[in-house]
């Protein structure tokens, strides 16, 4: 059963990650292939057509190129604003566990299920 929310490691909150509903990550896969190269997106989309279904744990490397392609996708004109922000959100929390040579966890939880 696929979860209700996925917890991004290296986030903005106190506690330092960022939980994002599900469906919220999904359409950013479907929104972001309209305007990156087919060529480029299909590392993020990957990442975003299975946000839930399991752990996942990226390394620095692979955190760093996520944060790019991340933030390229923020920052163009045809991607739909609600999804700007959370890709600039995603692209912020890739760059952090980049910056840090740490991994870059997405952990998928059910809402109700708390921390």
């Amino acid at each position: 059963m696929t979860s209700t929310h996925v917890t991004v490691s290296h986030g903005s909150d106190f506690f330092g990650v960022d939980t994002i509903p599900v469906r919220d990550l999904r359409h950013l896969g479907e929104h972001v292939r309209g305007v990156l190269s087919p060529v480029d997106y299909p590392p993020l989309t990957r990442l975003l057509d299975t946000a839930g279904d399991s752990e996942q744990t990226l390394d620095a490397d692979q955190a760093t190129l996520l944060a790019a392609l991340c933030s390229r996708a923020a920052a163009h004109r045809r991607l739909r604003k609600p999804y700007r922000g959370l890709a600039a959100l995603l692209g912020v929390a890739a760059a952090n566990a980049a910056a840090d040579g740490e991994p870059w966890t997405w952990t998928p939880i059910t809402e109700g299920a708390g921390r």
